[in-house]
């Protein structure tokens, strides 16, 4: 609290006043963390996109929030160590996450009725893995750099797993009919 005072240019008191205590500093933290990004994320509106542009914008926009923002999955990663120990009770996660999974699950039924998308897709499924395809990489990047004898953090790197993300999210959710075309150029 101490370090945190001396950089708000504050004085612990006055941090205890309004935050209460080291937790619900760490949760506010969190939810204004995950804020940031649901809102970041929201203005990507892609209910007005085409379905396989509105899915490849926010696959992309995922992985380039993820860099740009290295301080949110660390964040991420310490509440997960914690259990969620701090979100848990959260009224306003649960606020803020549910619009997100509502136009997921709009999306790929527009997707499925176009034809586009199999109809079996679960639209939390498909959020945890747009997640994870690019946060693995990103939080393992350094032992991955050793292990795979390769800088996966070279510009060269970095686009290579964005268009491998893309393509990997895409074979899991189009149709084969989709995934024809797509391969085809059309």
């Amino acid at each position: 609290m101490d370090d945190i005072a001396a950089r708000a240019k504050t004085n612990k008191r006055m941090l205890y006043h309004y935050f209460g205590n080291k937790e619900d500093l760490f949760r506010i933290t969190l939810e204004d963390a995950y804020a940031a990004f649901r809102e970041a994320e929201a203005k990507l509106e892609i209910e007005k996109d085409e379905p396989i542009i509105a899915l490849k914008r926010l696959i992309s926009f995922t992985w380039g929030y993820y860099l740009d923002n290295p301080e949110f999955i660390t964040l991420v990663n310490s509440e997960n160590l914690h259990k969620a120990r701090h979100i848990r009770p959260s009224q306003r996660m649960k606020e803020m996450n549910r619009p997100f999974v509502a136009r997921m699950r709009t999306l790929l039924a527009r997707g499925a009725k176009a034809r586009l998308f199999r109809r079996d897709l679960d639209a939390v499924q498909v959020n945890i893995t747009i997640a994870a395809i690019g946060y693995y990489y990103l939080t393992n990047r350094f032992t991955g750099s050793i292990v795979f004898e390769r800088d996966l953090m070279s510009k060269a790197a970095l686009e290579e797993r964005l268009d491998f993300n893309i393509k990997t999210i895409l074979r899991v959710i189009c149709t084969p009919e989709t995934l024809a075309r797509i391969k085809a150029g059309k």
